[in-house]
Parts: structure tokens; C-alpha cells; sequence
């Protein structure tokens, strides 16, 4: 997807509606000032078609193409919250979908690597990031098995519904990296962060409830 520079555009209005977005979510407490700072430096309102900007900043999932959804910033802020991110962090994002959770990755100082299945997502997510001026390492693929040929990374996150925790995700992680992934097969799923002790030891926490797309299992020819 080709954008046109009037619609990169950053204006007065956004720029304060991005503000107010990051006062709400310090208010649901989101602490990390890293986290505030790239949530408040990611245009969200250049993933929506023009006709929806004026909802761009509002704390709430939207639809986007392929059945899909870009994220509810509190949901993008919490599980990133949750990773710890430092600067140079090696990132495996499972699911690019719209691209927003990449750029606030990015915008955290993370070197991020992301799969996603979908392949419309997938062909416009690939051309709109470099035009917004982000660089991930972007691969078309299964999330389930993960990147075996990048690992280890430091942090990874999923950013859909998974029925499990898929090992191959797990034994990617560097020992004391942490893995962030929605659980459940229902509406909602329960946000497990699992922290890689050893080669072989693993702790995991709860951290709410949140509600997803499911992660898909086949890779959409």
C-alpha cells in the first residue's frame, strides 16, 4: 500500500490527541516511560483509512483488512510494558498484522523481527512501515515454529490468540529472556508472561484478561 504524503502527514491534532491517548494509559497504569514515550511517537492514525482517523486515538480495537484488527493501545502498551524492553533488544513479533505494535517496538529501541500469516496483511504492512520510516526484519510464515534461523532473541511477543505456548517460541528465547503471549481459546485469553530461567526452566505469570484474533495455525498460501 502506497500512501500519499499528504496522508503521512502529522498534525497539530493528532500530535495532541496522541498526548491525551498517553495520559489515559499512564492512568490505567502504564508506568514505563519508555513505553509512554513510544506510544506517543507512533502516528496511529496513518493505519486507518481516512474515513476513521478521527478514531485513531481513541483506546480501542479497530477492524482492518483481512478480517483482522489493529490493536487496542492499552493491549500494545501492556504487553510491551511486560517485555522490559532495552535498548538493542533482539524482538521476535509474532503477528505484523497492522503494523502498529511493530513501530512501537521499534520506537522502544528494539531490532525487531516479525511474522505474519496473512498475506494481504502481510504485502501492505511490508510497503506502508518503510514509508512511515520503520525497518523491521519482516518474514512471511508460521508464527507457531517461530524463526529458528534468527534465535536466539532476547524478548518475543505474540500479538493473537494462541490455544497454548508453542515450544519452538520458548526455546528461541535467550536464558532470561521473556515471552509475552494471550492464552485461550475463547473470546478473551489471559496474558502469560513467561520468563526463560535455564535451557530447560521457565517461569510463567498472569497479567489479566485481553481479547485477540485467534493466532491461525496454516500459513495462508
Amino acid at each position: 500500500m502506497s500512501v500519499s504524503p499528504s496522508q503521512l502527514k502529522d498534525e497539530p491534532l493528532h500530535q495532541g490527541l496522541r498526548e491525551r491517548l498517553v495520559k489515559e494509559l499512564s492512568g490505567k497504569g502504564i508506568a514505563d516511560k519508555n513505553v509512554l514515550n513510544a506510544m506517543g511517537n507512533v502516528k496511529r492514525h496513518i493505519f486507518f483509512n481516512t474515513a476513521f482517523r478521527h478514531r485513531a486515538y481513541e483506546d480501542i480495537a479497530f477492524p482492518i483488512a483481512a478480517g483482522q484488527t489493529i490493536s487496542q493501545p492499552f493491549t500494545v502498551a501492556t504487553q510491551t510494558q511486560l517485555l522490559r524492553i532495552k535498548p538493542g533488544d533482539k524482538i521476535l513479533e509474532i503477528g505484523t498484522g497492522s503494523g502498529y505494535q511493530t513501530c512501537v517496538l521499534i520506537e522502544t529501541g528494539a531490532k525487531v523481527y516479525t511474522i505474519e500469516r496473512q498475506k494481504e496483511l502481510y504485502d501492505l504492512t511490508k510497503n506502508l512501515l518503510p514509508q512511515m520510516g520503520y525497518f523491521p526484519k519482516m518474514f512471511y510464515g508460521d508464527g507457531y515454529i517461530g524463526l529458528e534461523a534468527y534465535a536466539p532473541f532476547d524478548k518475543v511477543i505474540v500479538t493473537a490468540g494462541a490455544p497454548y505456548i508453542p515450544e519452538p517460541l520458548k526455546q528461541q528465547l535467550k536464558v532470561g529472556g521473556k515471552l509475552v503471549i494471550p492464552v485461550g481459546e475463547g473470546d478473551t485469553q489471559e496474558m502469560i508472561l513467561v520468563d526463560k530461567i535455564s535451557e530447560t526452566e521457565y517461569k510463567e505469570s498472569k497479567h489479566g484478561m485481553f481479547r485477540f484474533v485467534p493466532m491461525l495455525t496454516q500459513k495462508n498460501k
